[in-house]
């Protein structure tokens, strides 16, 4: 498991992190309950995984690198540029949803300004998608990084063996990070995955791999950054495995009261990052109670401000269902 190390980690920086993983958290429970309330049709949370996806995020150059994010990346797009609003309209499905204009379900981001791939419903598509795009920046010459996540269950698939055995062939500027939350949906990590850890099996692809603590933002960073590096200076890719924990059901139409003791869930939550990292920022004097207050009422605001005006957004005209599905032709031509 990679070390932590404080060395050249700003009080503001760590500051920052805390309140995008805060916000991250706030949105997705605030999703919950306008689920619940039937107000939205669906949640895919990232409860329990902010601190490895923030972590990530501030490691990145997100003026220049581009991300493949999975359904469950709330706090990875919001370090990319993605707002609370942004993500509110997507929830509620809205005209000015950026992803797909209300098309498709929560989760599924995609945002060219930012350089958020766009990412699609079937798992682990994403992958060769980030491995082309970093083909394709090794082909132009230019120090950027692509960035790809997706949950250990979908390290199954066909798709992570080709992406990374291309990447590893090729020696592309990829990195890939494993967020190992212990389920695929129902499946436990011992009834999914023969190795002992995700990371051991970068050795098949010639590239490094890294196991990190996913509820410690610090070490996440340390460990994206140093890919990053390792990256643009043309050293190639790493697979990543972070380590965490989802605390909720898969998704809203999912009970994992039927496949995990709640117990579990309870024990898990002791190490719940948001917490943790509190404690941590305030033992290093970077955080009091007065500012982690000012923390909280800006971050309420926002996802209050936020869902009000998602809610009161238009929807799409009825006939925007049918853009970019069939070409588009002028009324005289053939």
């Amino acid at each position: 498991m990679a070390q932590t190390s404080w060395e050249n980690i700003s009080g503001e920086m760590a500051l920052e992190m805390f309140e995008m993983m805060l916000l991250a958290r706030k949105i997705d429970e605030r999703m919950w309950l306008l689920n619940r309330s039937g107000k939205i049709p669906f949640v895919v949370s990232c409860q329990g995984q902010e601190a490895a996806q923030v972590g990530a995020a501030f490691a990145l150059d997100n003026s220049v690198d581009y991300v493949a994010p999975y359904y469950r990346d709330l706090g990875l797009v919001l370090g990319f540029g993605m707002t609370t609003k942004e993500l509110m309209l997507s929830a509620f499905a809205k005209e000015e949803d950026p992803n797909s204009g209300g098309r498709q379900m929560p989760g599924h981001f995609g945002q060219r300004k930012n350089r958020i791939l766009t990412g699609s419903s079937p798992v682990t598509t994403q992958v060769p998608h980030a491995v082309g795009v970093a083909l394709a920046v090794k082909m132009d010459k230019k120090d950027i990084a692509t960035f790809v996540t997706l949950g250990e269950g979908s390290s199954n698939q066909g798709d992570f063996h080709e992406g990374l055995n291309f990447a590893g062939v090729h020696n592309l500027p990829v990195i890939t990070m494993v967020e190992n939350n212990k389920y695929a949906i129902s499946v436990p990590y011992d009834r999914q995955v023969a190795s002992e850890t995700i990371s051991e099996r970068a050795s098949s692809y010639g590239m490094p791999g890294v196991r990190v603590d996913g509820n410690d933002p610090i070490a996440v960073y340390q460990v994206v950054k140093e890919a990053r590096e390792r990256a643009i200076n043309g050293e190639g890719p790493t697979l990543i495995e972070a380590v965490t924990y989802r605390f909720t059901a898969h998704s809203s139409d999912d009970d994992d009261r039927a496949y995990r003791e709640q117990e579990e869930v309870k024990e898990a939550k002791k190490k719940d990052s948001i917490i943790t990292f509190a404690e941590t920022l305030k033992e290093k004097n970077m955080l009091n109670e007065a500012k982690e207050k000012e923390i909280h009422d800006k971050v309420n605001k926002l996802v209050n401000d936020a869902t009000e005006y998602a809610e009161e957004a238009p929807y799409a005209a009825p006939e925007d269902t049918l853009k970019y599905v069939y070409e588009e032709r002028d009324k005289g031509g053939e």
